[in-house]
């Protein structure tokens, strides 16, 4: 069973768009949360998610739209969730707020969460990676820290599979994973998309142009 895995889309369309035209053909699609947040489309987001049924966890940047408190946040966070509380439809608020932290899917061999499996807000850093963070599913699903890695242990796979919206790893290209779920193997893939076309909206709608700046560095 192969499953292609993203997280971290944080309203940026044009390379969740990317990611869908580069990836193979999978069984099933995951996504480990924060579909909102930074970026200009989030009802966009919202939407492509909910069309094509991808299993999700909420976010912290999902938890701050519904709720309206934006626990933590600096100030561009805190903008980007102002204009996503204002930008999405009642539909998609009310689809972020029925995300869970945690879930399983592929006949509970995969568990999906976005921060860590004890705490949904932890960020879990690849240096923090180890078997002992897996329970019984083969393959952990991590997200929250947009930066993509992955281990392979006897026990199963640990896996994040990087940030479609906005990478922090140095490479500015949305980043995404391949899974095979039987040859517990990760293909983690990464794919060029029209930076330019999301620059050219976050200043026109007033995000902060800090958010704009870091797309082409990857930071």
């Amino acid at each position: 069973m192969r499953i292609g895995v993203i997280s971290d889309i944080h309203g940026n369309l044009p390379a969740l768009e990317a990611v869908v035209a580069d990836m193979p053909s999978v069984e099933r699609v995951v996504c480990a949360g924060d579909v909102v947040g930074y970026n200009p489309w989030p009802d966009e987001c919202v939407s492509l998610l909910v069309e094509h049924d991808v299993p999700t966890v909420s976010g912290n940047h999902d938890r701050a739209v519904v709720s309206g408190t934006p626990f933590r946040f600096n100030a561009m966070a805190k903008e980007g969730v102002t204009f996503a509380q204002k930008a999405i439809s009642a539909d998609s608020k009310e689809w972020l707020a029925s995300l869970p932290n945690s879930r399983t899917c592929c006949d509970d061999r995969v568990r999906i969460v976005h921060g860590h499996p004890e705490s949904p807000d932890r960020y879990t850093y690849p240096d923090d990676f180890s078997a002992s963070l897996l329970g019984d599913e083969d393959v952990l699903v991590m997200g929250h820290t947009h930066v993509q890695a992955h281990s392979v242990y006897d026990e199963g796979i640990v896996l994040n599979p990087g940030s479609v919206g906005q990478p922090r790893d140095g490479d500015p290209e949305a980043a995404y994973a391949v899974v095979d779920v039987d040859e517990q193997t990760v293909d983690e893939r990464r794919v060029a998309y029209d930076i330019d076309r999301v620059v050219s909206r976050i200043h026109a709608v007033g995000l902060p142009s800090k958010l704009a700046s870091r797309l082409y560095s990857g930071y």
